[in-house]
């Protein structure tokens, strides 16, 4: 028989009842096999590294597309001079020096990343105010230089027109002088860096095209066999007189001449023959220099000479393929910077007679031009066609 349970103190607190045994706290779990592998963990820092690296390139392309394209520091228009031979690096060093981008850095790595297709060509540029690094290499590379101008005058002969572009320092190279007559005397456009070769090439295209487009044109009756010897008849014409409206009056002398077999006369192929492409004596024509014989001095030569005496203009070349009808043989300077001209030696002798007393003080000559022999004595068989000049 059991012995019956004790009897249970109601007293008793519930802090002396004895407390159950804590439980350990749970171990968290263990990473798996896959989770504790090391490309795991290097593929997870790959990661994170490379999301840094998108966010920073992102940032980045943002702030130089921004740079790219927002307005330059440029306060005024400027023209800018690209040497040839400079490369990316330079030319982005020579804008910055000059104010036109805030960096050269800048414009390098926008030329190598957002126009890397872009041929930087050398020269003059304008940029505007306020011009943006992207519309800086766009200009550049568009080849739109600036443009200046060379003017060639009529009657200048060859070795003169190289003189001239030599004189140019926007222009370069040392060209050989051209055949005489092949170039045409007009204001042409040239940029900084140009080569004199072009200048002279694009003078002597211009020539040949006019001429084939007058010799088409020419009179049916005018005394010419070729288009050199329109040069050449032009070239005299151009030098007798710079009055624009007097070259066909004197084409139409020198036509008349050849027309009857008389010899030209003509005081510049005297100057010609002894100096040539040089182009001016420096003295007045003497007598000597009549009477000496050159195969240029329409003087001692029949016909027309050997080749032309300068470059002629249009306006002459066009006088001497369609001169106007006329009877005058004789022409002499009369003082006032043009020419009396005249049908009859009798007439001639008289404007000449006119033309020495202005010589000798009545009244100053204006032609600018060398006095020949009087036409009283002529050194050829035919009277001059201008003396006084």
């Amino acid at each position: 028989m059991s012995a019956p349970p004790m009897p249970t103190d109601p007293t008793r607190s519930s802090k002396q009842r004895k407390a159950p045994p804590r439980r350990p706290p749970p171990k968290p779990p263990k990473p798996s096999r896959s989770a504790r592998h090391p490309a795991v963990t290097i593929g997870s820092g790959i990661f994170t590294f490379l999301l840094f690296v998108f966010v920073g390139v992102g940032l980045a392309g943002w702030y130089g597309q921004r740079a790219f394209t927002e307005p330059g520091p440029l306060t005024t228009e400027k023209v800018v001079n690209i040497p040839r031979g400079a490369g990316v690096r330079d030319m982005a060093e020579i804008l910055e020096r000059e104010g036109v981008v805030q960096s050269w850095v800048l414009f390098v790595a926008g030329q190598k990343i957002a126009r890397p297709d872009a041929s930087l060509k050398a020269g003059e540029y304008v940029f505007k105010p306020g011009q943006s690094v992207a519309s800086v290499i766009d200009t550049i590379a568009s080849g739109k230089v600036v443009l200046h101008q060379v003017t060639i005058p009529e009657g200048l002969t060859s070795q003169q027109v190289v003189k001239r572009l030599m004189d140019n320092d926007l222009l370069t190279g040392t060209p050989a002088v051209p055949q005489e007559g092949t170039l045409l005397p007009e204001t042409y456009r040239i940029h900084r860096g140009m080569t004199r070769d072009a200048v002279l090439q694009e003078m002597a295209d211009a020539q040949k095209k006019l001429l084939a487009t007058i010799w088409a044109k020419r009179a049916p009756d005018v005394p010419l066999k070729s288009p050199q010897e329109l040069v050449t008849l032009a070239s005299i014409v151009e030098k007798e007189t710079g009055q624009a409206d007097e070259r066909p009056k004197v084409a139409a002398v020198f036509v008349n001449r050849l027309t009857k077999k008389m010899r030209l006369q003509s005081d510049p192929t005297i100057i010609y023959g002894i100096v040539g492409g040089r182009g001016s004596l420096g003295r007045p024509i003497s007598r000597t220099d009549i009477a000496t014989a050159t195969a240029y001095n329409t003087y001692a030569i029949d016909g027309l000479p050997p080749g032309p005496i300068c470059n002629p203009g249009k306006d002459a070349l066009m006088a001497a393929a369609n001169p106007p009808k006329t009877k005058d043989l004789f022409f002499v300077a009369d003082g006032t910077g043009g020419h009396a001209f005249a049908e009859t030696l009798a007439d001639h002798n008289k404007n000449v007679a006119r033309w020495r007393a202005i010589e000798q003080g009545a009244a100053p000559a204006q032609s600018g031009q060398p006095p020949a022999a009087p036409a009283a004595t002529p050194p050829a068989a035919t009277p001059p066609a201008a003396s006084g000049r």
